[in-house]
């Protein structure tokens, strides 16, 4: 039997539901828990001016997600409960929400963000606590909260991804209120993003993406996700929507299985594309959960002896020159600019940038970080700072890898069309030099060429900070703690092809790495 609050009766009850990277109707454990009740249903977002003043964020993700919220109103208006766009300080509009409604309970999804949403989560249940509100936080994902992750959390989330997804409420008893409007960019002080040039958000747009994939663009992903050419079609294009949420992993992994039991027997390349896929979608869990089991590494390097090793305050010059693809190296610059003027690229293109500006540059990962968590439409901290550190050598478990940007380019831009396109000032450059414009003449001036000679010297560069991270590597001390990370964070694969995290498994693992290259191509 339910107990009820200050004489009130079940049906008399409200359940405040608090959305945050959750932004649809479907497959969501919150919003039906919240249903499954007798009482009304207040669905709520939070526009929280302080978050969108943080350094990582930008327009770019405010306009996706305001795509979002624009689709996730009409959804809940049609079933009954209107949502709620409250703008303030999380605590504060809560209160008055409480104090307006007299909520007792609330619920929402666990959230992996970046470090400021978790201190102001801890602000709420601190909150909720003082005002003897419930709040329950639901996994809408395998990422788990307060579980060992050496146990079997692989497992966990085959099951999870397997569980039917939950049905769609065909009405909710909302409350009485005015929904609020949606901000533009500009009033939450956000430059706003170039119109057409970076991807629509909404839940609508995820499902025709999905479908669009797994109909027709996705049977080259395997081996076009690797050129910054072919990837942007042959990708699944889907890692906004499964970053704010307007679609799940769930959705995705059991769509992506119909289409394979579909393509059963074919040998067209489509089910060694979307074997992939599934895989990447494992790894999406995996890195997120890195995030969830240890928050800061968004703050400081998993492996503590790396702190200090490139300088705190990075060189303004180049921090600028590789922000602005200005670096002086056409493949590096290429990939930049269409990065800020699309919000995506594919993820070896991504790993180049992050490896060229923290080894050949020597830049701290955490100011290059920010600048790419800015300009990444699909801005996901659980993917993000793991890779950030990966890519960055920082870790203490990976195998260092120092991208040739040079080799890049030849490697995946062979024609130079990409290249051509995104850094047209090489126009009178031959082909042959494309790559390497300061070799062109003989004599490096680039005459009559509008385009800056590389920052750096390259070879001399790599040369330097490789020896400068392996160096750290040979202190006493760095084994035994990378055994450590390993233990914590580590995955393998078994012969099947899945995650397993067994304690014994883990030990065995060299500490330097495994060697594979995770990749999210989504």
């Amino acid at each position: 039997m339910q107990t009820c609050v200050s004489g009130e009766t079940a049906a008399d009850q409200v359940t405040l539901v608090w959305f945050k990277r959750d932004l649809r109707v479907s497959d969501h454990p919150a919003l039906q828990r919240a249903a499954s009740g007798a009482g009304q249903v207040l669905p709520v977002y939070i526009i929280e001016p302080d978050y969108w003043r943080l350094p990582d964020m930008s327009g770019r993700h405010w306009d996706f997600i305001a795509d979002c919220l624009s689709d996730l109103q009409t959804d809940l208006t049609r079933l009954g409960a209107p949502l709620a766009l409250r703008e303030g300080d999380a605590v504060e509009v809560l209160e008055t929400l409480r104090q307006q409604f007299g909520f007792t309970r609330m619920t929402s999804h666990i959230e992996t963000g970046n470090l400021w949403s978790f201190a102001r989560d801890q602000k709420v249940a601190d909150w909720a606590r003082a005002q003897g509100v419930v709040w329950t936080e639901l996994p809408q994902s395998a990422v788990t909260r307060g579980i060992a992750r050496a146990n079997r959390w692989a497992d966990r989330r085959g099951r999870f991804v397997a569980e039917p997804l939950l049905p769609l409420s065909p009405a909710l008893r909302g409350v009485k209120l005015v929904p609020g409007a949606l901000p533009c960019a500009a009033a939450l002080g956000l430059s706003a993003s170039r119109p057409g040039t970076l991807q629509a958000g909404g839940r609508r747009q995820a499902e025709r993406v999905l479908d669009d994939f797994l109909q027709r663009r996705g049977q080259p992903y395997r081996r076009a996700m690797s050129s910054p050419l072919s990837a942007e079609t042959a990708c699944s294009r889907l890692s906004p929507y499964l970053a704010y949420g307007a679609i799940t992993v769930r959705e995705v992994v059991q769509a992506t299985a119909r289409r394979q039991a579909e393509l059963k027997g074919s040998r067209n390349g489509w089910l060694g594309s979307l074997s992939s896929f599934q895989s990447r979608l494992a790894w999406r869990d995996h890195f997120t959960q890195k995030l969830e089991d240890q928050p800061d590494i968004e703050s400081r390097c998993l492996h503590p002896a790396y702190e200090g090793l490139r300088p705190d305050v990075p060189d303004p010059a180049l921090l600028l020159a590789w922000q602005t693809g200005q670096t002086g190296v056409p493949f590096v610059d290429a990939c930049m600019r269409y990065l800020i003027a699309t919000g995506w690229l594919n993820f070896r293109m991504r790993a180049m940038l992050m490896s060229f500006a923290s080894y050949q540059l020597w830049l701290d990962w955490r100011s290059t970080g920010v600048h790419l968590a800015r300009m990444f439409t699909d801005y996901e901290p659980g993917i993000h700072w793991p890779q950030v550190q990966m890519q960055s050598g920082t870790t203490g478990i990976n195998t260092i890898r120092i991208y040739n940007p040079v080799k890049q380019g030849l490697d995946q831009d062979p024609d130079g069309i990409f290249t051509r396109r995104w850094v047209p000032e090489l126009a009178p450059v031959p082909d042959v030099f494309l790559q390497e414009p300061w070799r062109w003449d003989g004599r490096g001036t680039l005459l009559g060429v509008a385009y800056p000679r590389p920052v750096v010297d390259l070879k001399a560069a790599v040369s330097q900070a490789r020896d400068r991270v392996w160096a750290v590597r040979k202190d006493s001390g760095f084994a035994g703690k990378a055994k450590q990370i390993v233990t914590k964070h580590a995955s393998r694969k078994d012969s099947a092809g899945h995650f397993v995290n067994d304690r014994a498994a883990r030990t065995r693992r060299q500490a330097s790495g495994d060697g594979r290259q995770m990749s999210f191509d989504l």
